[in-house]
């Protein structure tokens, strides 16, 4: 059945779904997923994309071979993404062999495009784009080179990556972030806090701007906070959370009670929200400054 010619702009209407089509690639689901354009199924899908999509972006191309609006997408489609290098890739899926990929992912009408990252949908369009409108999806979806340099350098702990991510983006948060900590770390008091100013309405950084000022004031407990600070940042968070609510439990003086308040919640931000220490914590937070 043909799909509706209105279905030209606006993509053609699952309800039409039921020509039976030869798959255009001349490779199967799955294979070959060095390639940056390949085809998936139900079977492989979760490999495909999903597992796939948390190292680099993946789009998936809802489509079928009748669909004329499919047909007009895809070499804008895989020239796009195949310009780019391996920083995305294409998986195609056919909507008539493989419609519970279809329901699971709410597509109703083709071409269905749909950006993943990090295991999840993240963008996405329906019906044929001009090569303009797809450069500009993609542009949204595939992270800059500041930002990859940014994400490997926190996680490698990789302090040139982190800098050279910042001189590409000075705006770049999450490397702000992580080279404060390194250099907190040691003992670089005035750049960690020249790092941090600029970054807002994150718990973890003002978490370690409060470290950076209970560091510079000094006081007969400060080998009790550096040791604190030191186990946090090994990742011995149950220990260095004990040591500081101790601190805050015996501190009388209001601005370094809200110090330590703010290093603690920075941790728990830290562990992520559910995390069981966070939450046990967060409890025991609240009734001392209660």
């Amino acid at each position: 059945m043909p799909a509706p010619d209105d279905a030209r702009a606006a993509g053609a209407t699952l309800g039409a779904m039921s020509s039976p089509r030869a798959r255009e690639a001349a490779s199967g689901p799955g294979a070959q997923l060095a390639a940056p354009v390949f085809d998936t199924d139900e079977r492989s899908f979760d490999r495909d994309v999903i597992e796939r999509s948390h190292q680099v972006p993946v789009i998936v191309d809802f489509w079928a071979g009748w669909c004329a609006p499919c047909r007009m997408l895809a070499p804008v489609l895989e020239r796009a993404v195949e310009a780019r290098g391996g920083e995305v890739l294409l998986a195609k899926v056919d909507v008539d062999a493989n419609p519970g990929l279809a329901a699971r992912y709410g597509v109703r009408g083709i071409p269905a495009v749909k950006a993943f990252r990090d295991g999840g949908v993240v963008a996405e369009f329906t019906g044929a784009q001009p090569p303009a409108a797809v450069e500009a999806f993609l542009a949204r979806v595939v992270p800059s080179r500041a930002e990859r340099l940014a994400r490997e350098g926190a996680r490698t702990r990789d302090e040139a990556k982190l800098r050279e991510a910042l001189a590409l983006d000075p705006r770049k948060r999450e490397a702000r972030v992580a080279l404060a900590r390194l250099v907190l770390e040691r003992g670089e008091l005035a750049e960690a806090a020249a790092l941090l100013e600029e970054v807002a309405g994150d718990f973890v950084a003002d978490g370690l701007r409060a470290r950076v000022a209970l560091l510079e004031a000094g006081g007969p407990d400060l080998s009790r906070l550096a040791r604190a600070f030191e186990l946090a940042d090994r990742g011995a968070y149950r220990e260095s959370l004990e040591l500081l609510e101790a601190e805050l439990a015996g501190e009388s003086d209001r601005e370094r009670r809200d110090l330590l308040r703010r290093v603690m919640v920075g941790i728990f931000a830290e562990l992520g929200q559910g995390d069981p220490l966070a939450t046990e914590f967060r409890r025991r937070l609240a009734a001392l400054v209660s």
